[in-house]
């Protein structure tokens, strides 16, 4: 006797449910740990004595915000002077431990110094605005035994660009976080994909206007021995090759280090890409132009109707506009876009449908180019079983919950 897979297609789709949500729960990635326009200033040498540890401290950072403040001041062009310690404290925003060794009377340390733009800019007498690049969406692919991971899973390469400082970068870059509907709308398998209509929606979802992809591909000698990393910049949907280099570690206890040092490298790569022009305005892109208004090559002026040839131009123009709505739709799936956006395009009158804003689980949002009342788009809707809320150009619609059965009353 053959036994069916599954009892019930409510239990199937359980199942498929299930193994959506699964896709997406739990904490994948890891949070940028600063993406402020701070100056920072790395890599100061500080050693200190004093008659406590915590005195000791304390002087080592006092000392590296002096010769921190020096190097900032040389490299924007200024004279290096000091300022007052006071003055000082008011400027820096945070001290970064690269290294330390702390003993009862003596500090010895590698510290970076984070310095707040705009105030540290009216000291210096520069402009704190910085020009930078349009914002980019950042993928970091890592490539480690065969297996390509973007956010499926969290990778010590996102970790190190979520580690990385874009204050002194001219790329603008958008780092998601890697939670919630990033590891099913970011993945490797979307960076082989060219297709701009999904690539459109993705960048829009984040506020985004192109897509920069660091690649990272590991190779191990063998556990815990050396491993060396070989380093890909790439840009835009067709994956094309910006630079690449490669960079080795003893053991595999310095990767973090390897990784830190390949994102200052990638990032050069990127600046340098920027300053070239590789970086431009990709068209294909941008949202499809309206289409042009069609002129009938046979409408003339007709004298006896008091009506010109621009009057005629400009009503055809105008009728073939459309009027713009905004409609709220529920995507519990990525099947549901499709789905909803196709059944609105086979409305009659809607000459465009497109989602603008996706949230997975939540509402979407679509833009509809229809030609009639809106009154009568909601009325199509309704026929098709959806519940239609909202009025004007901003609809929201919902499927309607099934009519509940009419008992049968009992007979006599």
């Amino acid at each position: 006797m053959r036994i069916p897979l599954f009892p019930s297609l409510a239990g199937a789709a359980l199942l498929l449910a299930a193994g959506a949500y699964a896709q997406i729960e739990g904490g994948r990635g890891v949070a940028p740990v600063d993406s402020s326009g701070d100056f920072e200033v790395s890599g100061v040498d500080v050693d200190v004595a004093g008659r406590t540890a915590q005195a000791a401290r304390l002087g080592g950072w006092r000392l590296a915000q002096r010769k921190a403040w020096v190097q900032l001041a040389k490299r924007l062009g200024g004279d290096g002077g000091l300022v007052s310690d006071g003055t000082l404290d008011q400027l820096v925003s945070g001290i970064v431990v690269e290294n330390e060794q702390l003993g009862p009377t003596r500090y010895i340390a590698k510290l970076g110094v984070l310095f707040n733009r705009s105030r540290a800019a009216s000291v210096l007498g520069i402009s704190a605005y910085s020009d930078r690049s349009r914002p980019m969406l950042l993928l970091p692919l890592q490539v480690s035994g065969g297996v390509e991971t973007v956010f499926e899973q969290r990778t010590d390469w996102q970790e190190a660009w979520a580690r990385f400082r874009t204050g002194n970068s001219a790329v603008d870059y958008v780092r998601p976080s890697g939670n919630g509907a990033d590891s099913l709308l970011l993945n490797a398998g979307q960076i082989a994909r060219p297709g701009r209509g999904w690539w459109r929606t993705v960048i829009d979802q984040y506020g985004a206007a192109d897509i920069l992809i660091p690649v990272v591909r590991l190779y191990r000698s063998y556990p815990g021995g050396p491993v060396i990393g070989v380093f890909q910049a790439r840009h835009g949907p067709d994956n094309e090759l910006i630079g690449s280099f490669t960079l080795r570690v003893g053991s595999a206890a310095g990767l973090p280090r390897l990784l830190d040092t390949g994102v200052t490298r990638m990032d050069a790569l990127f600046q340098q890409a920027l300053r070239g022009g590789a970086l431009g305005v990709d068209p294909s892109l941008s949202p499809p132009p309206p289409p042009e208004p069609v002129v009938d090559p046979d409408a003339i002026d007709d004298a006896a109707s008091g009506e010109t040839l621009a009057e005629i131009v400009g009503d055809t123009g105008a009728a073939n506009a459309g009027i713009p709505l905004t409609i709220q739709f529920e995507t519990p799936g990525a099947s549901a876009v499709a789905n909803t956006e196709g059944l609105v395009r086979s409305i009659p009158g809607v000459r465009a449908a497109s989602t603008t804003s996706l949230a997975l689980g939540g509402l979407s949002l679509m833009r509809v180019t229809y030609d009639g009342d809106p009154d009568a788009l909601r009325a199509a809707l309704e026929v098709r079983g959806y519940q239609v809320s909202g009025s004007g150009q901003t609809l929201r619609i919902r499927r309607a919950a099934p009519a509940p059965a009419a008992s049968a009353s009992p007979t006599g």
